[in-house]
């Protein structure tokens, strides 16, 4: 295949899956700034931040209120990572790689474009927020049903998961680093009842809080909730999770090509790394230096991924 046709396949869903992410993490700002009693300027800067967004924003708005980050990061044409903007390169991206998808997954991207267009075609109300959320769910979910339901799993299937995955491991990190270094006022509310409430709402963002009940029973442990969201092998987007489906990925590309890259002995390095460690472990080191390494590598293993792969040639 083609370097750009892969790296066209590698980034629409690369950006699917930030539209739903981005999405994710405004919703669990929404929720956190509901359990101050104050101003949630704080965790409005925190969400813009995280995103990596926070010159962009400062360019076009003077506060972090709720109005004007909720509409930079789900529809801004000055924010190029809005969920509207990329829905529209994802969609972009589909039309250039256009031959190597199915009827349906074409669709299924199309319709969510034209769907979210209409939504987010004026300013998005609080009360509207999680209708928009849920819509936007549905819609990324469609695109990934029509890709498993209609798709061949040869090199094509490959690198879309791979930009799922790349892109997944990605924002479950930054969740979690909104929610325990950013977040949190202050280390005296460590095991407080906003701490526990904070922590159910990062479960929730990753629609995980029914799974963790299924297993821990209805006890918010903060340390268990990490332990899940990091290290569960069972968890779809728990960074261990992420990093063996990298894995699984890469392995199918080096069957298919009947070749091995550097990327392969990244991504197993990184998976090795995360099977040795326990929560205690990584508590121990600090959660937040944890996740800043944590998205370096990943980084770091998304641009070798291109280099090895030739995506701009």
């Amino acid at each position: 295949m083609l370097g750009r046709h892969a790296c066209g396949l590698y980034w629409m869903f690369r950006q699917l899956e930030r539209a739903e992410n981005t999405a994710r993490l405004v919703e669990a700002g929404f929720r956190m700034a509901l359990t101050r009693s104050v101003s949630a300027e704080g965790e409005w800067e925190s969400i813009i931040t995280t995103a990596g967004c926070r010159q962009a924003f400062l360019e076009v708005h003077d506060s972090f209120e709720t109005a004007p980050v909720i509409d930079f990061m789900m529809r801004s044409a000055d924010n190029p990572a809005s969920v509207l903007t990329l829905f529209e390169n994802a969609r972009r991206n589909a039309r250039q790689v256009r031959t190597s998808l199915t009827r349906d997954v074409w669709e299924a991207v199309n319709e969510g474009w034209m769907t979210l267009r209409e939504l987010l075609r004026r300013p998005v109300k609080i009360a509207e927020l999680p209708a928009i959320m849920t819509a936007i769910r549905q819609q990324s979910a469609l695109v990934r049903g029509q890709l498993y339901g209609t798709m061949l799993q040869d090199d094509i299937f490959a690198y879309a998961r791979l930009g799922t995955f790349v892109e997944r491991a990605d924002n479950t990190a930054r969740l979690l680093d909104v929610k325990y270094y950013v977040l949190l006022p202050a280390t005296s509310y460590v095991g407080s009842e906003l701490d526990n409430v904070q922590w159910e709402t990062v479960l929730r963002s990753v629609s995980a809080d029914r799974s963790y009940t299924w297993l821990h029973g209805g006890d918010n442990d903060p340390s268990e909730i990490a332990d899940f969201l990091i290290l569960d092998r069972h968890m779809p987007r728990s960074l261990y999770y992420c990093c063996c489906e990298i894995v699984d990925n890469l392995a199918s590309l080096e069957r298919e090509y009947h070749m091995r890259k550097p990327c392969h002995d990244m991504a197993e390095e990184g998976q090795a790394r995360l099977n040795r460690l326990s929560i205690d472990d990584i508590f121990a080191a600090g959660l937040h230096e944890f996740i800043t390494d944590f998205l370096s590598r990943n980084n770091a293993l998304g641009r070798q991924i291109e280099t090895d792969y030739r995506f701009y040639e």
